[in-house]
């Protein structure tokens, strides 16, 4: 006779996780959970999305570093409903391994609950499963899904966006959870296949620092009439990702002197050999969130987030050929 647990699957050490995670929310445990619409909307509109951390979690897995790309996790998401206008509702996540190991497991489930809160959201739950053959002993999958909601009227969407109108820029953290297998390359050229052995405890902490969630930074600023789109940059670094919060015949146009300088940044182009075109498509370059706002209320947002926002660009037309979002030296 084959049992379960000797064919690769360990049920109690699913339950032994579940019991010790059920204090972070108490919804835990169940087949589902519920959580109800807030009574003060009038027309209720729900956001969702959904994300992973890329291969940042391969570094995580591999140097130890389970607290954090917890936070990771549920600021990819969250960051991402924010755009609408958004309040953040709940998370959930799901986790898939080949081998589940309950001391790590937790480490990175309480570091999502951490992030829910920070995000003020509610764990709602989630999934592990424990998939040997799929995925080899070591090794994890992270994903998460996050919903929030938007009063109808108040949906942020780029729709109104004007010639002229301020591109505002809040600072990223560091790289965020977006081009790390270009990263890893550049570990691999720096410091050779076991770059994970090798890499100065100084550096790490700037590769592995935490997604920024903006749900405090954004929540502060919405009741500014003149907030026409915002944007996470995310995948496709700036080039990818502000022009999605304009409309087609607009673009984007930002001045490359103003964005702030991380040392990560300057160490990753440096050591990568990469042209500025390479950056701006990879990688967030100091801008964790972009604004599209009526010039008129830069100077309160300003007064509101401190030095979190920068001003980068301002918004024109655009012809057919041109470009969706144009950086100047």
């Amino acid at each position: 006779m084959i049992t379960y647990k000797e064919s690769g699957v360990d049920v109690d050490a699913g339950n032994e996780l579940v019991n010790k995670i059920k204090p972070l929310s108490s919804s835990i445990g169940g087949f589902s959970g519920l959580c109800a619409v807030p009574v003060e909307y009038t027309q209720p509109v729900l956001v969702s999305s959904t994300d992973g951390v890329g291969t940042k979690l391969l570094i995580a897995l591999k140097t130890k570093r389970y607290d954090t790309i917890g936070t990771d996790l549920v600021a990819m998401c969250v960051n991402d409903i924010l755009c609408s206008g958004a309040k953040p509702l709940f998370f959930l996540d799901y986790m898939a391994c080949g081998k589940l190991s309950v001391d790590t497991a937790t480490k990175m489930i309480e570091g999502i609950h951490k992030a829910c809160k920070e995000a003020d959201c509610i764990l709602l739950g989630g999934e592990t499963a424990e998939m040997p053959g799929m995925y080899d002993v070591g090794k994890y999958d992270l994903a998460g899904f996050a919903v929030g909601v938007v009063e109808k009227e108040k949906i942020i969407g780029g729709y109104t966006v004007q010639d002229g109108d301020v591109i505002m820029g809040l600072r990223s953290s560091g790289l965020h959870s977006n081009g790390f297998s270009l990263v890893r390359a550049i570990l691999t050229k720096v410091y050779g296949d076991n770059y994970f052995e090798k890499v100065p405890e100084s550096l790490l902490d700037m590769i592995m620092e935490p997604t920024k969630i903006y749900a405090d930074s954004i929540k502060k600023i919405l009741h500014l009439s003149g907030i026409r789109g915002i944007s996470h940059i995310t995948g496709g670094g700036l080039l990818g990702n502000v022009h999605r919060s304009i409309p087609k015949m607009k673009k984007a146009v930002i001045q490359s002197s103003k964005l702030p300088k991380l040392p990560i940044m300057d160490w990753i182009k440096l050591n990568g050999d990469l042209s500025d075109a390479e950056m701006y498509k990879t990688f967030n370059c100091g801008i964790g969130m972009t604004l599209v706002v009526n010039r008129n209320i830069t100077s309160e947002i300003c007064e509101i987030l401190g030095d979190e926002v920068v001003n980068i660009g301002h918004i024109e037309s655009r012809d057919f050929e041109d470009v969706h979002v144009e950086i100047l030296t």
